[in-house]
């Protein structure tokens, strides 16, 4: 993860080129909120009910810096356009080189290869922190369309179905899981 550029590290030519993936900030967090709300109160992309707090956005970002595992964020002529990150796929020991991947985007950065700068970048610091493999759980649902083609992309193969494992807004949801071995 040393490798990302930060915020203050970036040079400025580098903005007008396009998005920029760098590590997150808590500075990042609101842009970060804002980005997942819409997913959180519209689709089934993510099983969350609630958008998460402040305070919830805060106890992520500190628990995946004191894990070593990467948060980051694409940047597009200053702003937050898109976020990924990494979690422990499980809480038990010997997943403990296993993570689960998470990239969202802002509306506007759909379709202009942000979600394949994010996912790249994140397998990459993934593997520079020892992870071994990465597993994306893709929830049914329109708004998720993209996401099966972007991990396929970069090397994901469909590992299994999960059959109406959620339920949110009313309706039975399956799951994709992907997976992608980096060591």
């Amino acid at each position: 993860m040393a490798a990302l550029p930060s915020p203050a590290a970036r040079p400025a030519e580098l903005a007008a080129t396009g998005p920029v993936v760098r590590a997150a900030t808590t500075d990042d967090l609101p842009a970060v909120a804002r980005i997942l709300e819409p997913y959180v109160l519209r689709t089934a992309v993510t099983f969350d009910e609630t958008p998460p707090s402040a305070d919830a956005w805060a106890a992520r970002f500190t628990d995946l810096a004191a894990r070593g595992l990467p948060f980051l964020v694409a940047e597009d002529a200053g702003d937050v356009v898109g976020y990924a990150y990494a979690t422990p796929w499980r809480p038990k020991a010997a997943y403990r080189y296993t993570v689960e991947d998470s990239v969202y985007l802002a509306p506007g950065a759909q379709g202009r290869g942000v979600g394949t700068l994010l996912l790249s970048a994140l397998l990459d610091a993934c593997a520079l922190v020892g992870v071994r493999q990465v597993v994306a759980v893709v929830a049914d649902d329109p708004a998720a369309a993209g996401s099966i083609p972007l991990h396929r992309r970069l090397g994901f193969e469909v590992a299994g179905v999960l059959r109406d494992v959620g339920v949110k807004h009313g309706r039975s949801v399956s799951t994709t899981l992907l997976q992608r071995t980096l060591a």
